[in-house]
């Protein structure tokens, strides 16, 4: 019945859970930036692309 108790209240797995979740979070927000920057350059060398002459 010790070790049940002891099992339950060790809490050392809690800090390596919470680093985790702070990574994923840190990724996600990593992608979301990109993918906006990345949207945003496009437009931008589109707009340049269009404004450029052509040349045959």
């Amino acid at each position: 019945m010790q070790a049940i108790t002891n099992f339950f209240r060790d809490e050392e797995g809690a800090t390596a859970i919470e680093y985790g979740l702070i990574a994923g979070l840190i990724a996600v927000a990593i992608i979301v930036a990109v993918t906006a920057v990345g949207t945003n350059l496009t437009g931008t060398f589109n707009f340049i692309g269009g404004k450029l002459p052509t040349t045959t």
